[in-house]
């Protein structure tokens, strides 16, 4: 069968991302004898027409439409995507078959199933359950017994399982380096599932509770591959946590220095699982910048949030960095149950402490289905049951609702290193573009240095 694979993600903000997802199904769907062709429309300055194009010269019998999000979870700036999605597959429809999935589908998806008005939804994994898909459409069978699949006008589907073995990205059909070109980095994945509790993340429903890791020997063949035959010089490992179990990552590092590997590399990071042996591991395979999922300063709100680790963690996980010269960033969530003026002003006092490179604050959390704060704010009635999730709702706590923006904003403000999204502190589409001149390849925070140094003047 022909199949068109289409990357629905046009988000620059703050860098492209490569459909990494998408590109996990191409070996399966070419190991069954389909004929694809992948059309990506990140970097398409007229999605639709090159859409027809495609569709036109390619005619395929089916599409597969990925979506990696459904908005950009910030508020107060908050950006729906679904309706440019909804475009997308209704140009598809109107000559071929639509199945759609992705990360951003399995979130909600008998509703974005029912919004899209695609004719299949694969919930979860697809490396394995969308060629068995793909078979029983060419037979002219109903594939609703599959697990994870859903098939439009169908009430209910069977739960999805989780793969056992998890494919390495086949990236041939895709235009790699213009990621790098534009935003500073690649992407690898080391390992899926989550066995961690906070109170919004949507990681365990997506991947699971229990982890599964990929072979080192494989996750080094796909670097190699990315240096050797894609020019990319700069990776980010996009696992949830990267390091947790804390020796399956110094094993992956150290067997990474002794590839000597021509990358350097950056990471998400839980303060809990620092060891110091584990980030001279790090540094020595190439990590030069160091991302960490604080959330907060404050003991309360790290407990409220369903954290895993302590204030005394993040001090000494900072440290660690500051003592090796690395650079890092603590990312803050502010709004989250129980927040109040006192623990804001915590969080604020915390990051001076710790003089990170940089912090970056979001406002408000982005309430999900499914999750312990989707139960807490159903509880609290911030929404009920039926309020319409597919349009972005936020909690922000009842003690700060009316003035957290404000006070948040005015603090961050008088501080160089505090960049806060939705609030547009320290940080603007001009702003980004301007960073994008310096010749900088990772996270575009490891810049705040230099700009503070810089004539460009936070807004």
């Amino acid at each position: 069968m022909k199949i068109l694979l289409v990357s629905a993600n046009r988000e620059h903000y703050p860098y492209p991302v490569f459909p990494i997802g998408l590109s996990c199904l191409v070996a399966s769907l070419a190991a069954a004898g389909h004929e694809l062709s992948v059309l990506d429309l990140c970097f398409e300055p007229g999605p639709e027409t090159a859409l027809g194009e495609r569709l036109a010269s390619f005619s395929p019998a089916l599409a597969v439409v990925s979506l990696r999000n459904i908005d950009n979870v910030t508020w107060p700036g908050c950006r729906s995507y679904l309706s440019g999605v909804r475009d997308v597959i209704s140009i598809c429809r109107s000559l071929a078959r639509v199945v759609v999935g992705g990360s951003g589908f399995s979130l909600m998806p008998r509703e974005i199933l029912a919004y899209l008005d695609a004719d299949y939804g694969v919930v979860g994994e697809g490396e394995e359950v969308l060629p068995r898909l793909v078979e029983l459409i060419g037979q002219g069978a109903c594939p609703s017994g599959l697990p994870g699949v859903l098939v439009r006008g169908a009430d209910g589907f069977l739960p999805p399982l989780p793969v056992e073995r998890i494919a390495s990205p086949e990236r041939s059909l895709f235009d790699v380096s213009r990621y790098q070109h534009h935003g500073g980095m690649a992407n690898v994945q080391t390992k899926r599932g989550c066995p961690f509790a906070c109170i919004y993340c949507t990681y365990p429903l997506l991947e699971g509770r229990r982890m599964r890791l990929r072979p080192i020997s494989a996750i080094i063949a796909e670097i190699r591959a990315l240096v050797e035959g894609h020019g990319i010089s700069y990776i980010y490992f996009v696992d949830d946590i990267f390091n947790y179990p804390a020796a399956f990552a110094e094993q992956l590092c150290r067997t990474m220095a002794a590839e000597h590997l021509a990358i350097n590399w950056s990471a998400f990071i839980n303060p809990a699982f620092m060891p110091p042996g584990l980030l001279d591991a790090m540094l020595a395979a190439g990590c030069d910048a160091v991302e960490y999922g604080t959330d907060s300063g404050s003991p309360l709100m790290l407990r409220n949030l369903g954290k895993s680790f302590t204030v005394a963690d993040v001090r000494e996980a900072s440290r660690l960095c500051r003592e090796r010269r690395v650079d890092f960033a603590h990312y803050i969530l502010f709004g989250g149950p129980g927040e109040t003026r006192e623990t804001i002003l915590e969080s604020f006092s915390l990051m001076d402490e710790l003089e990170p490179t940089a912090v970056i604050a979001m406002t408000g959390i982005r309430i999900f289905p499914g999750t312990p704060l989707h139960r807490t704010a159903l509880a609290e009635g911030v929404i009920d049951s039926v309020t319409d999730l597919l349009e972005p709702a936020f909690y922000i706590s009842p003690a700060v609702r009316d003035e957290m923006a404000g006070l948040v904003a005015s603090e961050a403000i008088k501080r160089r290193n505090w960049v806060v999204p939705g609030l547009e502190v320290n940080i603007s589409d001009a702003m980004l573009e301007a960073m994008r001149m310096f010749p900088v390849k990772g996270p575009l925070w490891k810049l705040m240095k230099r700009l503070a140094r810089s004539r460009i003047k936070p807004l």
